[in-house]
């Protein structure tokens, strides 16, 4: 008994399946009606209260970068003034105490200046500018207390002792915002590593 071989023909092209189309606000199923896959008005409201907040946050953001700028401008003119009036008057020695630390203090309005930048990029708040805007407040108190220390010692014991005090926790703390710096450092370059 001989088999007869029967060819089966399958058409030039296939069939056409139909496609489905999902519309989705948000990655998440939990906001979605699961019969027609489209987004609720839940999550319509959702996302645009979080529009909302994103503007109001960039807003809030870009009124405290230019009050912060203009403030270390008006800080910076004003510190040129002071330093050429010094200059003039021969009164540059008496006064470096009192220069450096509103140079100081610029910097610090700049450091904070940089983190709103940052927030207002990535909208994120990273901690390093902040331990930097530490590190740079405790020196300045250190310089200003250092500075101060001559006339300490002549005007009450108890005075300068309080005055050594907060010079040793001044230290103290400048020593963990620079521990603490470098612990988020290595950090970042294990997580860029890894």
């Amino acid at each position: 008994m001989a088999f007869k071989r029967s060819r089966v023909r399958f058409p030039s092209a296939p069939p056409k399946l139909p496609s489905f189309r999902f519309k989705c606000a948000v990655n998440t199923a939990d906001n979605l009606d699961p019969i027609q896959m489209t987004p609720t008005k839940k999550s319509d409201m959702r996302d645009w209260i979080i529009q909302g907040f994103n503007r109001a946050e960039d807003a809030v953001y870009i009124g405290l970068g230019l009050l912060l700028a203009a403030t270390a401008l008006t800080l910076l003119i004003t510190e040129m003034i002071y330093f050429g009036h010094y200059l003039i008057t021969g009164a540059l020695s008496e006064n470096i105490v009192f220069l450096l630390d509103r140079i100081l203090l610029i910097i610090i309005f700049v450091e904070v200046l940089y983190t709103v930048q940052v927030s207002f990029r990535q909208h994120l708040l990273q901690p390093e500018p902040f331990l930097v805007v530490g590190m740079i407040a405790v020196t300045r108190r250190i310089l200003v207390l250092t500075a101060e220390l001559s006339k300490l010692v002549k005007d009450n014991e108890g005075v300068f002792r309080n005055a050594m005090i907060e010079l040793a926790l001044l230290t103290l703390l400048i020593i963990s915002l620079v521990v603490c710096l470098r612990m988020l450092r290595q950090r970042d370059r294990s997580k860029n590593d890894g």
